[in-house]
């Protein structure tokens, strides 16, 4: 519910300011590129919105300090066996790194308290699957909004379509007039069929590329997060 008011608020916002931009900043001949043009730079605005909130949402993943350095920390602290404050580390890291290792240290500790006799095979199966829990929690926060961008992209190349062919209607009606053909009807559909290529393919490939690169960061961050969770069981297992 909240996603789709943010969403709806961000389409009103970005209509509003596309319009304003239509009608006040633009050259006179890009607004020649007819009504389809604030559809375009509306879908621009949007794209560019959710690049910056996915930007901002890895940057609140990786949680406050370097993440090389608190995963060698979280290392250190294991191996002396101060699963307390590899916790408190976690969490003074916040991230989402930082919370599905808390799972799997916290899964230890209360393995720790039970007693239970358990083989190094089901200690480790034990806190692994307190973080892939974790994990099926966490990392959809990583991937939300990503169809969004992919959305928008085709929208955009959809619109731009048809922009173009509006044009070239316009252009093809000036050159079926009889007698000599209207020379002004004719470059003014050329010029719309071109503008509304031009903006759709803008906001078209910006979508795309911002896409493939989030798709690329997260896959990254999240294979670091499997390793670093793998190594961190192994040594949780041996010093128990």
């Amino acid at each position: 519910m909240r996603q789709g008011l943010f969403m709806s608020m961000l389409l009103v916002f970005a209509f509003a300011v596309s319009y304003a931009i239509y009608a006040y900043f633009l050259p006179e001949y890009i607004r020649k590129g007819g009504p389809l043009v604030v559809i375009l730079i509306m879908l621009s605005i949007v794209v560019v919105s959710y690049i910056f909130e996915r930007l901002l949402a890895l940057r609140a993943a990786r949680g406050k300090k370097s993440i090389i350095a608190f995963l060698l920390n979280i290392k250190k602290q294991i191996n002396e066996k101060d699963v307390d404050g590899a916790i408190a580390s976690c969490e003074q890291q916040r991230g989402l790194c930082a919370n599905i290792l808390r799972a799997g240290l916290e899964r230890y500790l209360v393995l720790q308290a039970s007693g239970q006799k358990l083989t190094q095979k089901e200690s480790m199966e034990e806190i692994q699957h307190a973080i892939d829990d974790s994990m099926m929690l966490e990392t959809p926060l990583l991937e939300r909004n990503l169809t969004v961008l992919s959305t928008v992209a085709s929208i955009a190349t959809l619109t731009g379509l048809l922009g173009t062919t509006v044009g070239m209607i316009r252009a093809f009606k000036a050159l079926a007039q009889t007698g000599a053909p209207d020379a002004i009807q004719l470059s003014l559909g050329i010029s719309e069929a071109l503008i509304n290529t031009a903006g759709g393919l803008i906001a078209a490939i910006t979508g795309i590329v911002a896409y493939n690169y989030f798709v690329t960061r997260i896959d990254n961050f999240t294979y670091m997060i499997e390793e670093a969770s793998f190594s961190m069981v192994q040594s949780l297992v041996e010093k128990r």
